[in-house]
């Protein structure tokens, strides 16, 4: 699996922090993670929690990333800009169960976190528990086990709403929106290595690389 953690500008200062607690638990799995930033409060490319959404929807959509971590600092805003987008299933997670049940009852591709509210001491340990529970067994297993037909029965029924709700296609969705709000989403200062090396999308490939040309 490839994770793909996005900060945005109010809680950039935690990045290094939220990363290697992140990682921790993906090298025990095999996992890889990238860092798309930010990584720093100071950095020149600046992101918000709507421009979140906007990169987490090209990684995923794309192929570029498996799974998307971000948040904000309740985990809110975050959480409604990633689910403003075709093909994004963002959790609101706070704890390890809420990260256990996420992944076993919804089945998602993301989640968001309040780096800020009611983040105060152990704040790092329960990021490490958050991630544990999170990738500790293969995505829609069902919880409890009883539950896990009509749960996944559900989740189908639920994918097929959102092909109708959201049915536009993701370049014609960026099209649309304001090109200064897009671009400012590209701007990371590691975004072109790793976006290009394991972009799967031609078209999305294609479009973001005439937006930064």
């Amino acid at each position: 699996m490839r994770i793909a953690l996005i900060n945005e500008n109010s809680q950039a200062a935690k990045n290094a922090m939220i990363y290697g607690s992140l990682k921790k638990v993906a090298d025990e799995k095999g996992y890889t993670v990238d860092n798309y930033g930010m990584y720093a409060a100071e950095d020149e490319a600046q992101l918000t929690y709507v421009q979140n959404g906007i990169l987490a929807a090209v990684l995923l959509n794309s192929g570029a990333a498996d799974f998307v971590v971000t948040g904000c600092g309740t985990g809110e805003g975050a959480m409604l800009a990633l689910n403003s987008f075709p093909g994004v299933i963002c959790g609101h997670v706070e704890d390890a169960l809420d990260a256990f049940t996420f992944a076993q009852i919804n089945d998602g591709n993301a989640v968001a976190l309040p780096f800020a509210l009611k983040f105060g001491w152990g704040g790092d340990l329960n990021l490490v528990y958050i991630f544990e529970k999170l990738f500790s067994q293969p995505f829609g297993g069902g919880y409890p086990p009883e539950r896990r037909e009509p749960e996944q029965r559900n989740k189908k029924i639920l994918d097929e709403v959102r092909k109708h709700t959201l049915r536009q296609d993701l370049v014609e969705v960026l099209k649309e929106l304001d090109p200064e709000l897009v671009k400012g989403a590209f701007k990371g200062e590691h975004f072109k290595e790793l976006f290009f090396a394991n972009c799967k999308d031609e078209k999305i490939g294609a479009y973001i690389k005439s937006l930064l040309d």
